[in-house]
């Protein structure tokens, strides 16, 4: 077999056999098929594009390039939850204890952020002694013992992904829809999910700006897990504007606490309840999503949901205090308004821009080696569609310095107040199963 003819066969439209596929991950990861080799291949697959059978082959590929969890000593349908990224994303806080305390385990495996705001691990740090570091061993006895426990990434998982993602990211091939979908889908099937949720996000927010194009992705990765055995969902959802108020690290843990109290933001709070309500479903919990929706609502109402929190927290070292005691997660120095220049509805909160100030802030990481400071960050007071008076407070600004006019000017230019009324986006768009 070699790679030139593979190269030539994907330029020319012809699909792959899974021989070949392994044959090139295999190559590709040990370094006998080079760069410049591997870079064509990707260019060919950009423009013709992968089949099904193929995407399924590559991710597999890909998942066994590496380690793999075995998740088996865990007792019950492990259910993974995956969303594409977004601003003050704060799901898998709120739904580890609130889907754990009906039952599902969550045996969670997490990253650091390299964007607004720190990812999943980063802000349970802000709870303090709470750590990451936990041996497989002992990762299995919480779960089975705690229904949920979220550890660091860890072992060797999915090289060939990594090294193709450098690649990808050099030769202009990051956008294309089968190697999106197959580099997210080896790292949740080699995390040992037995079945998946995906929460694919759209608007200006979200990797997919559009609804097509998330529409595409969530199509390509539900077929993938199906196609390999692993029972797949995807939630398309609206990220237009933040989900939720806050933006920042331990204000999204504050956030949560509050969600799962049954105070928190009625889009986090739908968006966990239709998310979760399938994971139940997904590990046979529940017969129809109504009877998981209820369970769940009552887990908030009866207080387990917060109660399974402080469990979580305590069991991997954290101070669950903070659950009844927010002001004990790290506390910005100084805090600024926002005012509005003008009175009437807010028409527009543009995402990623909101996000950027997060991060200017230092809530989030421009580089690899960026310290995250975890009590900073933004908490909105208004959403789309909601009417302000001039001098009203738009977003509440935490902050470990004085001078925030840099700030404060990139919030301006991005929350847009109209005198017409606006109308709130949709948040769930669609369902694909």
């Amino acid at each position: 077999m070699r790679m030139v003819d593979l190269i030539e066969k994907k330029r020319d439209g012809l699909e792959l056999t899974t021989a070949e596929i392994q044959f090139i991950i295999k190559g590709y990861t040990d370094g006998s098929i080079p760069d410049y080799q591997m870079s064509a291949l990707l260019m060919a697959i950009y423009f013709q594009g992968m089949s099904q059978t193929e995407r399924a082959d590559l991710t597999m590929a890909m998942v066994d390039s590496g380690d793999k969890i075995d998740l088996s000593n865990i007792n019950g349908i492990k259910v993974d939850k995956h969303s594409t990224g977004g601003v003050g994303d704060t799901t898998t806080l709120v739904l580890g204890p609130l889907v754990a305390s009906v039952g599902v385990p969550v045996a969670k495996m997490s990253g650091r952020g390299l964007s607004h705001t720190g990812g999943t691990i980063d802000k349970l740090e802000s709870v303090a002694g709470f750590h990451v570091e936990v041996q497989n061993n002992e990762f299995i006895k919480l779960v089975n013992q705690n229904k949920v426990a979220v550890i660091g990434q860890s072992g060797n998982l999915t090289p060939a992904d990594k090294k193709l993602y450098a690649l990808r990211d050099v030769t202009g091939t990051v956008n294309s829809i089968p190697l999106i979908a197959t580099s997210i889908m080896s790292k949740k099937i080699a995390a040992g999910a037995d079945a998946i949720i995906l929460d694919v996000k759209t608007g200006n927010g979200a990797f997919m700006k559009s609804i097509d194009d998330a529409r595409e992705l969530a199509k390509a990765m539900v077929s993938i897990g199906n196609n390999v055995g692993r029972k797949t969902i995807a939630i398309i959802s609206d990220m237009s504007q933040p989900l939720g108020f806050a933006i920042g690290n331990a204000l999204e843990v504050k956030e949560a606490i509050e969600t799962l109290r049954g105070e928190g933001p009625a889009d986090l709070t739908e968006l966990c309840l239709t998310l979760g309500s399938h994971m139940v479903c997904l590990a046979q919990k529940a017969s129809s999503l109504e009877e998981a929706r209820k369970k769940l609502e009552n887990a908030i109402s009866s207080g387990s949901a917060l109660e399974k929190m402080k469990i979580f927290l305590s069991s991997q070292g954290g101070d669950a205090t903070v659950v009844d005691h927010v002001k004990k997660l790290p506390q910005a120095k100084y805090t600024f308004e926002l005012e509005a220049k003008q009175s009437g509805y807010v028409s527009e909160i543009v995402a990623d821009a909101v996000g950027h100030a997060a991060m200017l802030l230092g809530a989030g990481r421009a580089t690899k080696e960026s310290i995250i400071d975890l009590a900073v960050g933004l908490v909105l007071n208004k959403k789309i569609g909601d009417y302000v008076t001039k001098g009203d407070s738009l977003v509440t600004i935490y902050s470990n310095f004085e001078d925030v006019s840099e700030i404060k000017s990139q919030l301006d230019a991005n929350i847009k107040i109209s005198l017409n009324k606006v109308k709130s986006p949709k948040l769930i768009y669609e369902e694909i199963l």
